[in-house]
């Protein structure tokens, strides 16, 4: 579940940053900034998602963001994890086992889809922008101090700039990918949702 936001307690040495010289087409750059429209525009957003993790397994539950930097991920049983993010921190909790692990949110790359205001493709390090009929895919990659090298890869609707589904590339080379759906952003969730208990659980 941790690939989820390419968290690692134990991370590698720093990789090389990346360089690109990728230049972008005037097309392409207008579908970059539909999207980050949409991210903007988008303060509130509940759904369903499907995780599949590196080894292909396959989990749901429903998702809750409140921006900014609020998100909830609530898995169906039998996974007896929650991850919630407060607008500071990431807690990877263990219902069972009444632990949590702590992380900073500006180590996690879904920090992008929580951001109040984002432009892509000034504030990220974005190496390919792709659209066919069906999504708008944009592939963002950024070497973290002490994690490594990791990619995010976004997918949009070609209509609608909906989020359709992201997928991590950790460091170490493994994908997890989120597929969402049912996606509604006319409900502003419970800010009860997004509270860490910082003192209950042993970190």
């Amino acid at each position: 579940v941790r690939s989820l936001f390419h968290l690692d307690k134990d991370p590698e040495p720093a990789a090389t940053p990346a360089t690109t010289s990728t230049s972008f087409t005037s097309a392409q750059r207008a579908q970059v900034d539909k999207v980050s429209a949409y991210l903007s525009n988008m303060q509130q957003l509940i759904g369903d998602f499907v995780q599949v993790g590196p080894d292909g397994s396959r989990v749901k539950g429903e998702f809750f963001i409140q921006k900014p930097g609020k998100v909830r991920f609530e898995y169906e049983p039998p996974s007896r994890i929650e991850i919630v993010a407060d607008g500071q921190s990431v807690i990877v909790r263990d219902r069972k086992l009444a632990t949590q692990d702590l992380y900073p949110l500006s180590q996690t790359p879904l920090r992008f889809l929580l951001s109040e205001r984002i432009d892509l493709m000034r504030e990220t390090n974005i190496i390919g922008v792709r659209a066919d009929d069906t999504f708008v895919t944009i592939t963002i990659e950024e070497t973290q101090p002490l994690v490594g090298t990791s990619r995010l890869v976004m997918m949009m609707g070609a209509k609608d700039y909906q989020l359709k589904q992201w997928t991590i590339t950790d460091p170490q080379g493994y994908d997890t990918t989120v597929a969402v759906s049912n996606l509604d952003n006319s409900k502003r969730p419970d800010p009860s949702m997004f509270k860490i208990d910082y003192t209950r659980y042993i970190q």
